[in-house]
């Protein structure tokens, strides 16, 4: 059976922000810096016209099902990328203790969370491609140009902060995300 897909999807790029295709690669430049993206382009084909870019699925028999995930899935990838050299995409977290005070100090490409729950070496985190870390008091924002790179710096402070072999109803001292 064959799966007709004639549907292209397009994006509008920005006044101030510049788009290159090399191969399967495709680079971002905004105002804040540059994000890069690979793309699988046995699945799509991306080009570029004006202020647009073209995404569109092969219409081969046997990949069009997986090319239309794919498409989907890189358009909005490629949203983001657009938006973070914009605009940061930003985390704020929180840090929360009872029992032993908590600091937090950012030192080249590494966080090091010292005397949680009274611990005497520091945990660590890595930090991901461009992120920023500020540490103000309690407060912690994490912000970058990269979404992915954003939310994976993020969640390894949530992990580093992991209590284990206690329980977690009493002992919730830790990193937390903000809600908004």
């Amino acid at each position: 059976m064959y799966i007709s897909v004639n549907q292209m999807m397009e994006i509008e790029v920005p006044n101030g922000t510049s788009i290159e295709i090399k191969g399967n690669m495709i680079e971002v430049k905004g105002s804040l810096g540059t994000n890069k993206r690979e793309f699988n382009d046995s699945l799509i084909k991306v080009t570029k016209s004006d202020k647009k870019i073209v995404i569109d699925s092969v219409k081969d028999k046997g990949l069009a099902k997986k090319a239309v995930k794919v498409e989907g899935t890189f358009k909005t990838e490629l949203e983001n990328d657009i938006k973070g050299v914009n605009a940061h995409f930003e985390k704020k977290m929180r840090i929360v203790f009872a029992h032993f005070p908590i600091t937090v100090e950012v030192k080249d490409k590494t966080v090091f969370i010292k005397n949680i729950i009274g611990e005497r070496f520091p945990r660590t985190a890595d930090i991901v491609g461009s992120t920023t870390i500020e540490v103000k008091g309690q407060a912690v924002r994490v912000y970058g140009i990269s979404l992915d790179d954003v939310g994976q710096t993020a969640a390894n402070l949530r992990k580093a902060c992991k209590i284990r072999n206690k329980d977690d109803r009493v002992f919730q001292d830790g990193l937390y995300y903000e809600l908004e």
